[in-house]
């Protein structure tokens, strides 16, 4: 059965212009069950995993109740962490296109609050933040919520782990009486229904199946018996070599060990965990999703965070005693329909773990014995990107298309060996072809970027 358009829904003209030119023509289950909802104002609790098109489905609806003219804060949407707030801004904005001056601002901590200020100062009608930044913009008064028609609380179940109950509903009571309420979670334990019971308005209830389908996500379970994990991993990348992947550990430790390790063999990992300040963060998100590396080794704070499209492979290096982390991990790859891997490494101290991800699962997990990898002794490969950095951002209205213009048209770059351009406030990032990038970095280096001299260097 085909899936039902967009253009089947009471849109604007222009938003569906965008959204056809973003890609998207048909919905997905959530967005289909979720969307029409939405747009009549329900308040809803929607159970969907990750990659399952549930922020185009809360953005959308955000975007259509706009007053423009108003700039005050009319849409809040709070995410567990920084990377999943700069990931739902990022599809905002992008769904946001087809009409002019939406002003998209996040609020999370581990960044300078006075720059905040200041963009909340010039408005914002769509504010997206961690609850605890929120928090204390509202008591600095420098963020009013008295006119915000919709609330979004995206990946609830996390917000709840990670503590954040409490400071949810004192956000809300900052917001009107009269509003619409969302709620998305990936899992609907007992704490998110006294949470809809306590700032929710009759909500209507959407379930799109949350477990991986085996037809898009091949997993294999392999026992580190007669092989340390470090080996047995290398035998896994020798074997499967996949394009790119996603390697989690369950500690900060584990990750440097692990990278450092890789970093040994010759492969060129990046290695994402919580020591790191958010623009190194930023930095490795921006270079694992435009491929300029391959293996990305990260702890779960990367897992609600990596907007990458199509992610071949992921690998549970440590095993999670939570299920439904496991569920979260493996969901990175398999995304809107293409083929994905999940590996995991285990112990044999660790079958209780197992036991629990199966009966999560519903479905026996399937084995395999790592004797029968072929080793290959093809050498780590080169991502196919390289990433440039420069200090110019939105800040300095730094668009993609005048970094676009100035690699095509003076460096005489073929568009297509141009990658991802990622515009932060007061950086941009651009992937460049490995084989172009001297051109690249020469042109960038010895011109301008709309009439301004600007650094650059390669990462």
């Amino acid at each position: 059965m085909t899936q039902p358009l967009f253009s089947s829904l009471a849109l604007p003209d222009a938003l569906l212009k965008n959204i056809s030119t973003l890609g998207f023509a048909t919905m997905t289950p959530i967005q289909e069950k979720a969307l029409p909802l939405a747009l009549k104002g329900c308040d809803l609790i929607a159970k969907a995993k990750t990659g399952s098109g549930k922020t185009a489905t809360f953005a959308i609806n955000i975007l259509t109740r706009l007053y423009l003219k108003d700039l005050n804060c009319q849409g809040l949407v709070l995410c567990p962490t920084r990377e999943l707030a700069t990931q739902v801004a990022k599809e905002i904005r992008r769904l946001a296109r087809y009409q002019q001056n939406v002003k998209v601002v996040i609020l999370c901590g581990g960044q300078a609050i006075g720059p905040q200020i200041g963009s909340l100062a010039h408005g914002a009608h769509i504010v997206v933040g961690t609850p605890g930044r929120v928090q204390d913009h509202l008591r600095k008064k420098t963020l009013m919520l008295n006119k915000v028609k919709t609330v979004v609380l995206d990946e609830a179940d996390r917000m709840l782990d990670l503590g954040f109950s409490d400071s949810i509903q004192a956000i809300i009571s900052h917001t009107p009486t009269h509003r619409q309420t969302l709620l998305f979670s990936a899992t609907y334990p007992k704490e998110i229904k006294q949470l809809s019971k306590n700032i929710q308005h009759e909500p209507e209830e959407v379930t799109v199946e949350s477990t991986h389908s085996a037809n898009h996500i091949r997993q294999a379970f392999y026992l580190a018996e007669d092989v340390s994990k470090s080996q047995l991993l290398l035998k896994l990348l020798g074997h499967y070599q996949p394009a790119s992947a996603v390697i989690f550990c369950n500690t900060k430790k584990n990750c440097k060990e692990v990278g450092t390790f890789l970093y040994q063999q010759d492969y060129k990992p990046l290695v994402l965990h919580g020591d790191l300040v958010q623009k190194e963060r930023d930095q490795v998100l921006v270079r694992f999703a435009n491929q300029s590396a391959t293996l990305l080794v990260a702890t779960d704070v990367a897992a609600r965070g990596i907007d990458i499209k199509h992610l071949p492979a992921v690998i549970n290096y440590d095993l999670s005693r939570d299920p439904n982390i496991y569920v979260h991990r493996i969901g990175r790859t398999g995304r809107a329909g293409k083929q994905g891997l999940a590996l995991s490494i285990y112990t044999s101290r660790e079958q209780h773990i197992l036991n629990s991800i199966s009966d999560h699962l519903r479905y026996a997990l399937p084995f395999a014995d790592h004797h029968q990898l072929s080793e290959s002794l093809h050498a780590p490969k080169n991502a196919p990107m390289v990433t440039l950095c420069i200090d110019g951002g939105r800040k300095h209205k730094i668009r993609p298309g005048d970094i676009l213009g100035a690699l095509t048209g003076d460096a005489d770059i073929p568009g297509d060996r141009i990658g991802k351009i990622d515009i932060f406030d007061f950086f941009a990032y651009v992937a460049v072809d490995r084989n172009y990038i001297k051109k690249a970095l020469g042109r960038l280096l010895q011109g301008k970027i709309k009439g301004k001299k600007l650094k650059v260097r390669r990462l």
